[in-house]
């Protein structure tokens, strides 16, 4: 697998990492599995305390924290001090809300004999296997739901991010987290079947791209072990004639640029309606080109390098067969370092459904802008995509808006604000974007036996 620090902006190794042997694997497990004996008798009061604690050290040493995901995947220095916020905000959620979602619920029954109610309990073990585009926030909206619910964990973390996946593990071990309950693991990929396999595990959590939720999903069907997928996306942003042109070119900046671009939930296909494609085009690109590449540990820079160069490269690959199948594409902005895995911005147009690029992601500051010839194209235009995460639409009337986002074929939509992630709303998305949802009360029940209880008081019969 290959477990290795690399700095993208500089392109140097810092440290590199050895693989988990099998042996550190079976341990893992069967502390993971004794560890949940013991947390699933736990009270949500010392859980929660547990999590309130891992939520106090993130803001003590949030520039600590921070650097790690600068150092390892590239990520702007304030943005990462943004998504130790947000994990922070994510374990609170749980502490403040876990007993709640998890009460018994009372079933109204047509017989008058019987009582009957579910409760929602622990499963055991699960396997986390989460991406590098957001170290820390991955891990926390995955963990705090299933830590709150009385499950264990153990994480296999995306290759370039081993230094920050270490950290967090310590970091749950700093709050007061006992033994075993997280466990992180440089995990190759047999041994993520090999644990799938495992009795004591009952389910995966995955959080990447198309392959690899195809792969584990089938090894998880194979072990009968529950799955939850996240994996690509192809936002829409849909700009409506009536949209406040100013604001919603400056939100499609951010929407698609942030985190340079590596995000499931960018705005990655700019949909907009005939009347206002070029007055939406002309700001568009204009903000596009006052953003400034260099160090992410600059307070000056504004967009990242990617988080290596093969990631780069895969980028400008995808450029090229665009354009070799017809599409018009436009470098955007001043001449990108030449060192370090960047990317010059790049507006892709006349991309027609014919063009493999036109159903493809691009993970990096590359835009995808198509003209609608009206409301209805536009939400036509959007719905043709095979993924289906999430998207938004922009208008000057939010109540309209609302229902042109009914029309949307997404897991979620956004009115007037590119899709986020914020630690209060359910995340998820349909067809090869993947299924189930994590956070909210979505998140904490997809991995707990609702068990019904019913007590009947008749002498004979059914």
């Amino acid at each position: 697998m290959g477990y290795a620090t690399t700095n993208p902006y500089t392109g140097e190794q810092i440290k590199t990492f050895p693989n988990a042997t099998d042996s550190e694997v079976a341990e893992s497990i069967t502390n993971a599995h004794n560890a949940f004996l013991s947390w699933r008798q736990t009270g949500f009061a010392e859980r929660g305390a547990i999590l309130q604690k891992a939520a106090d050290i993130l803001r003590q040493n949030a520039d600590e924290f921070a650097r790690f995901l600068t150092l390892e995947m590239g990520k702007l220095l304030s943005e990462a001090r943004a998504e130790v916020e947000l994990s922070a905000q994510i374990f609170e959620y749980y502490v403040h809300n876990a007993e709640r979602l998890l009460a018994p619920e009372a079933l109204p029954t047509a017989d008058k004999h019987a009582t009957s109610h579910i409760v929602h309990e622990p499963l055991g073990v699960l396997l986390a296997i989460e991406p590098w585009n957001f170290p820390y926030y991955q891990i926390a909206r995955i963990i705090a739901p299933q830590l709150s619910a009385g499950n264990t964990i153990l994480l296999k973390h995306a290759s370039n991010v081993p230094q920050s996946a270490a950290r967090f593990e310590r970091l749950m071990a700093d709050a007061g987290l006992p033994a075993g309950c997280f466990k992180n693991l440089y995990a190759t990929r047999q041994q993520i079947e090999t644990i799938l396999h495992d009795p004591r595990v009952h389910g995966v959590a995955l959080t990447g791209s198309e392959a690899a939720g195809a792969i584990v999903a089938q090894q998880a069907a194979a072990a009968l072990k529950k799955s939850t997928l996240e994996l690509g996306g192809a936002d829409a942003f849909l700009v409506l004639a009536d949209a406040d042109l100013e604001k919603t070119a400056k939100w499609a900046v951010f929407g698609r640029h942030w985190n340079a671009g590596q995000v499931c939930v960018s705005s990655k296909r700019m949909i907009i309606v005939d009347k206002i494609y070029d007055a939406f085009l002309e700001r568009y690109t204009q903000g596009v080109a006052a953003l400034r590449t260099g160090d992410p540990m600059s307070e000056e820079t504004t967009l990242a390098p990617l988080s290596s160069q093969a990631a780069a490269d895969e980028v400008k690959e995808k450029i090229q067969l665009a354009v070799q199948h017809g599409a018009t594409a436009v470098e955007v902005g001043p001449k990108v370092p030449e060192r370090g895995a960047f990317v010059q911005p790049t507006i892709l147009t006349n991309v027609t459904p014919d063009n493999p690029a036109y159903h493809m992601e691009f993970f990096g500051p590359v835009s995808m802008l198509f003209r609608a010839k009206d409301e209805d194209d536009a939400v036509r235009i959007a719905n043709d995509s095979p993924f289906g995460l999430g998207g938004s639409v922009f208008t000057g009337n939010p109540a309209h808006g609302a229902e042109v986002a009914s029309r949307l074929s997404t897991g979620m939509v956004y009115v007037n604000h590119p899709t986020r992630v914020k630690a209060d709303l359910p995340f998820g998305g349909i067809r090869r974007s993947g299924y189930g949802r994590e956070l909210t009360w979505l998140g904490i029940k997809e991995f707990v036996n609702h068990k019904l209880i019913s007590v009947v008081d008749i002498d004979t019969g059914f």
